[in-house]
């Protein structure tokens, strides 16, 4: 027995042994390929994105009108019941001004990240997003936005489907 103090099961490697090739050493790099699906409401919701149209699902019994549109509704604990046409136009509900990148770097021109209230569904429903074509000094609580959509033939049925949003004209 070794006059080594072992902590925790199993027996401790030491350089020497390592270098002398007593133990057999292997690599393997594995690719990882992953599947994931959007579900039924996200789905439809991006299948909208695509030809323009925001789509939520509305409750009967509390009357919330949910975007993003989910098929269950955490308020009533029951199912959604149908789908509802929703405007591309709302009000800015919160936002922050960011000089970081997502890679920690430093911006040069700041971009404006915010939680648009959407224009047909419940107070405090909306989608977080870009805000553009507007000083970020300028921006408040309450703003009035629209969104500007990328060329249909562009669309993918992505949230970058829309531009980013600005100030109502």
């Amino acid at each position: 027995m070794s006059s080594r103090i072992r902590k925790y099961p199993g027996t401790e490697m030491d350089l020497k042994e390592i270098e002398a090739g007593k133990f057999l050493f292997s690599s393997y790099e594995t690719v990882l390929r992953y599947s994931f699906t959007s579900g039924v409401a996200i789905s439809r919701f991006l299948e909208g994105l695509k030809e323009g149209q925001l789509w939520a699902r509305e409750c009967d019994k509390c009357g919330r009108i949910l975007i993003p549109p989910r098929m269950y509704c955490e308020e009533d604990f029951r199912s959604t019941d149908r789908w509802v046409r929703v405007r591309d136009t709302g009000k800015v509900n919160t936002y922050s001004i960011s000089y970081v990148n997502n890679d920690a770097s430093r911006r040069r021109t700041p971009v404006v990240v915010s939680v648009i209230e959407i224009d047909g569904a419940s107070k405090g429903m909306g989608i977080l997003h870009l805000l553009g074509e507007v000083d970020p000094r300028k921006v408040t609580v309450g703003m009035k936005v629209e969104a500007v959509w990328k060329p249909k033939k562009e669309r993918r049925g992505a949230i970058t489907d829309i531009v980013y949003f600005r100030p109502r004209r």
